[in-house]
């Protein structure tokens, strides 16, 4: 995946780990990186000195186009793969998908795109499929 011109001092790789970090680590927006970045223990167990800042992500955020997704979401299932491919025989044996819509509170000034929901919550409503015995996610949709 190519998004950057220069990859002074991250790649895209950096960012998209940064990311995956964050949401491991109970991260609920970019804000949430910065506790990340002020983290030693954080950045000790990566082997960083630094990782990017909100506003960095933010702009790599935005370089994305319908045809970069895309790209991301192959390169993800390729990976998923070859995962799959170094389990144990039982795993492949039955898949049971799953697929559910739930609701996503949004805490953003801008509602374009949301409802409110019956108890006053603004957001949005993804429906979601997953493998129902490891609760991999294998896609998301946004639904109206």
């Amino acid at each position: 995946m190519h998004l950057l011109k220069i990859h002074l001092p991250y790649h895209e790789s950096d960012h998209v780990l940064n990311f995956a970090y964050n949401a491991l680590c109970d991260g609920t927006c970019l804000q949430d990186i910065e506790l990340r970045r002020n983290d030693e223990v954080f950045l000790d167990a990566l082997g960083a000195e630094r990782i990017p800042d909100p506003t960095t992500a933010g702009d790599f955020c935005r370089r994305f186009g319908a045809a970069d997704v895309s790209n991301l979401l192959d390169i993800l299932n390729d990976l998923r793969k070859t995962v799959w491919a170094r389990q144990p025989s039982e795993f492949l044996e039955l898949a049971r998908i799953d697929r559910d819509g739930v609701l996503v509170e949004s805490a953003g000034e801008c509602k374009a795109g949301m409802d409110i929901a019956y108890d006053g919550t603004w957001g949005y409503h993804p429906l979601i499929v997953s493998l129902a015995h490891t609760q991999e996610v294998l896609g998301v949709v946004n639904c109206p």
